[in-house]
């Protein structure tokens, strides 16, 4: 038992941790998701908001992020520990706000003010959300997972279980929400109705918070860590700690790590719409290929951690992430012109894809304790903010990827009666499977061969800062 679970009334790391820790993910994805799937739909088609200023707007609030999201970490890093922890804390006093705050975007009677006005409305709700209350919740969720345990294999876990949480939040958001918002007008075409986007967000809104508190209550920091104060003399203010982040070669790595992981995930999400319609003529498996991949990532959910305990996250998500850049180039270069075979070798892909989705969380805590037992700080706020907001830039940037490739492959937007050259459907089928190959390929690399923090590395960083804390513990 380490020391940090030594404590007097503390209970031990347990499976109500890991549910806690899986709803805070359901906490996150109810405001989340619905904003990444519904927000710009919502603005243009139900308040007539232009999507180019819609787009300005989600570009100034990464920019906001870059404050509020180092900030909040660099909060959370400093606070003087209360009863429920240092990070808990944060969400019990934020999930309502936030909750709120995402309920209030999604107005339908906006749609009968001034122009203006409503540009005005969906900025100051959306960065209010976002980049406040969102922030305030989702850096302490993602934070804590180093101090709920200090032990790596439990850490595994808690990203399994935080993964799996997301994937069946994208789920129903994804499968309930149009046949909720969705309706036909006389004319046959599906389309939005305002006062049922109002409504869905409430109940979103309501859903996140209550999953936000079931974290809180579920889950116990553990790992007690003296709180460094911010003062420049001794090299603990911010200035100091971000020099130092950018000089941790693992967590470098990792941010770039992700920022391939979304270029090829968001540009496959993009252009499998056009793969099917187009390349393959068959638009009605898209529903199974859809299927098949969250069925691969629930398979892997209950051995991934048990694989990265016996071998190591490193080495696990170098083997899955090599399986699968070797299905997608394979798909490349035989030229697949059955959709079956397609999903097929897919699921295989999403078979090694889901190793490191699933246990993608728990670098982070890897990364936490090497940059403590190399500057003797304790950064874990700072240290996920700072990769929160790269994933968020990341996410900014490739989510027009699949727009600048269609146009670059002389794709024509799909009028009735128009099909597309053979030499675009080519183009459509090497954007789906080259691109994501060589992202993943690339990753791939990065990990087996750059990324320092392999199963034995991890464990002596463990065994050396459990000695630092019994050692001060003595003292005291």
């Amino acid at each position: 038992m380490s020391a940090n679970q030594k404590i007097q009334g503390v209970p031990p790391f347990g499976m109500k941790d890991k549910i806690g820790y899986m709803l805070g993910d359901f906490g996150n994805d109810f405001t989340f998701l619905f904003a990444q799937m519904y927000l710009m739909v919502f603005c243009t088609d139900v308040l007539g908001i232009g999507a180019g200023i819609v787009g300005v707007i989600l570009m100034t609030a990464r920019i906001v992020d870059a404050f509020t999201d180092t900030g909040m970490g660099r909060i959370c890093d400093l606070a003087k520990p209360t009863k429920d922890g240092r990070f808990r804390v944060w969400i019990r006093r934020m999930a309502i706000p936030m909750g709120l705050s995402s309920m209030l975007i999604y107005m339908y009677w906006v749609k009968d003010f001034p122009t203006p006005v409503k540009i005005g409305w969906v900025f100051v709700t959306y960065i209010l959300w976002g980049s406040f209350f969102y922030t305030a919740c989702n850096i302490p969720y993602g934070s804590m997972s180093s101090v709920i345990t200090n032990d790596a294999k439990e850490r595994a876990s808690l990203s399994v279980f935080r993964t799996v949480g997301a994937v069946m939040a994208g789920m129903v958001i994804g499968m309930v929400t149009p046949q909720l918002v969705y309706t036909a007008n006389e004319a046959g075409q599906q389309v939005i109705v305002p006062e049922k986007v109002t409504l869905v967000a409430v109940i979103y809104g309501i859903l996140s918070a209550v999953f936000y508190l079931g974290c809180y209550k579920l889950t116990t920091e553990r790992v007690q860590i003296q709180v460094q104060k911010s003062d420049k003399k001794e090299g603990t203010g911010i200035g100091t700690t971000l020099k130092q982040l950018v000089s941790c070669g693992p967590l470098l790595v990792i941010i770039g790590i992700a920022l391939l992981l979304l270029i090829g995930s968001l540009l496959t999400s993009t252009m499998n719409t056009y793969l099917y319609k187009d390349y393959f003529n068959n638009t009605s498996v898209m529903a199974l290929a859809s299927l098949t991949s969250t069925l691969a990532m629930l398979i892997m959910a209950p051995v991934a951690s048990k694989l990265a305990g016996k071998f190591g996250k490193k080495e696990v998500c170098s083997v899955g992430t090599l399986l699968a850049a070797v299905m997608f180039l394979l798909l490349w270069v035989l030229r697949v012109k059955s959709p079956m075979a397609f999903i097929g070798m897919i699921f295989i892909s999403n078979i090694g894809m889901g190793l490191m989705s699933m246990l993608t969380w728990a670098f982070i805590g890897d990364v936490i304790d090497y940059q403590e037992v190399r500057t003797g700080l304790r950064s874990d706020g700072t240290v996920y903010a700072v990769y929160s907001f790269a994933r968020k830039l990341a996410q900014a940037a490739a989510g027009g990827l699949g727009g600048f490739v269609l146009v670059a492959i002389g794709y024509v937007s799909s009028v009735q009666g128009i099909e597309q050259t053979q030499s675009v459907k080519d183009g459509i089928y090497n954007c789906s499977t080259l691109l994501p190959g060589i992202c993943y390929l690339v990753v791939f690399a990065l990990m087996a061969f750059v990324y320092p923090l392999n199963k034995k590395r991890v464990e002596e960083n463990t065994r050396l800062l459990e000695d630092r804390r019994m050692a001060q513990a003595e003292k005291e």
